[in-house]
């Protein structure tokens, strides 16, 4: 049976903790809840960006479901970048944050203990991923040292990419000596073992680096392909996270969160967890199946986005030969190095018990979403009733 938007609302979070609230949060044990003033910051692009229509979502259901309320949303590194904003919620200078793993390592290390290629390689392992032992881990570190709670993980695309300006990227030949865009360190490790030049670079200077021929092509997610496809218009997904995961953390700060009364937070938690995480994961789900289904192509040679099966993924994933987890490993302490074998099996596990088409996710209404797509097609940046900053 097909989830529909609202039903996928209460079927799809994977999440470890459990939150019991009424339909009218506002008048909650027949007391009004005060309203929340908050800000949200985030290092991804304002919509059509997935994962920001799914923030506008958060904003919506918080101020229609506590009356008064006011969520103000910075996207794409306006108020911080994420190490900055880590320590912004440290500090309490902010309230919440979707922060990519990856790149709040240079805050804390053992957030890189999860990233890596060909992990979580099903939809249905993804799901899993907060309930592991190594995102419980996780979740104390953050607790812990730096004053956040995580609440649960997201993804921004199930399939990141490789995408090339004169001929597509499949075995590791094609990627030798190539000037490869990298979103970090962690898939330098991966670029390297490919024999590619790996070049870390924000999105923003992309376009004009692959139309000048200062890089040869870019690692990237679908949503990057769309905006980069004019330029490297050879895209090549290696099945699900067969090239690198993007995972994030929604987070708040201890220091804000204290502040609220009981009757805010679990308000607050009810949303957060029961709403917003499944609303964000659906979405970007939906936003890859759109995507490969208008531009995907079986002939190599063609412009598009080409899937690899799975022979042709084990032969990238043979020769990363663990490049990225022995990167990993020289940057984090014995616990950390523990913790990317643990979180490597476990996500062995993971994709054993969730083969493809088993997930409740891969089972969405993706149509539910057609609405939030062609509002935000049209170029509106921000919602339309009321401006985010």
């Amino acid at each position: 049976m097909k989830l529909t938007k609202l039903s996928l609302l209460g079927a799809v979070s994977a999440v470890a903790l459990t939150f019991v609230a009424g339909t009218n949060l506002a008048t909650a044990d027949g007391h009004k809840i005060k309203p929340i003033k908050m800000r949200w910051a985030s290092d991804h692009s304002g919509p059509p960006h997935p994962a920001a229509i799914a923030e506008v979502f958060f904003a919506e259901q918080v101020e229609k479901k506590i009356p008064g309320s006011k969520v103000q949303i910075y996207w794409a590194k306006s108020l911080y970048n994420v190490p900055k904003g880590t320590q912004a919620l440290t500090k309490g200078n902010l309230e919440m944050m979707t922060g990519q793993f990856g790149k709040t390592s240079s805050v804390e290390p053992l957030a890189n203990t999860i990233v890596g290629a060909g992990k979580l390689t099903t939809p249905g392992a993804i799901q899993g991923l907060d309930g592991t032992k190594t995102f419980a881990q996780l979740k104390k570190v953050f607790n812990d040292k730096h004053g956040i709670t995580l609440f649960g993980s997201g993804h921004l695309s199930m399939y990141m990419g490789a995408g090339a300006v004169k001929s597509r990227l499949l075995v590791p030949s094609d990627f030798a000596g190539k000037k490869i865009r990298s979103m970090g360190p962690a898939e330098n490790a991966l670029l390297g073992s490919l024999g590619a030049n790996a070049t870390t670079m924000s999105f923003g200077d992309v376009p004009p680096a692959l139309q000048t021929g200062v890089i040869d092509g870019l690692l990237t997610s679908l949503g990057g392909f769309n905006a980069t496809k004019e330029q490297a218009p050879y895209f090549t997904v290696a099945g699900i996270n067969g090239i690198v995961g993007d995972y994030y953390w929604m987070g708040a700060s201890n220091k804000w969160w204290s502040k609220l009364s009981k009757k805010q937070q679990s308000a607050l938690a009810d949303i957060i967890v029961n709403d917003f995480i499944p609303f964000q994961k659906a979405i970007n789900f939906c936003n890859d199946k759109r995507l490969v289904d208008k531009y995907k192509v079986t002939d190599k040679s063609k412009a598009g986005i080409y899937v690899m099966n799975p022979t042709e993924a084990a032969v990238l994933q043979k020769a990363e030969g663990g490049a990225t987890n022995n990167w990993i490993k020289t940057k984090v302490d014995a616990t950390g190095a523990k913790m990317v074998d643990q979180f490597t099996a476990e996500a062995k596990a993971l994709v054993a018990a969730n083969p493809m088409g088993s997930s409740a996710l891969e089972k969405t209404d993706c149509t539910a979403f057609a609405a939030d797509f062609a509002k935000y097609a049209k170029g509106t940046a921000l919602h339309k009733k009321k401006a985010r900053k």
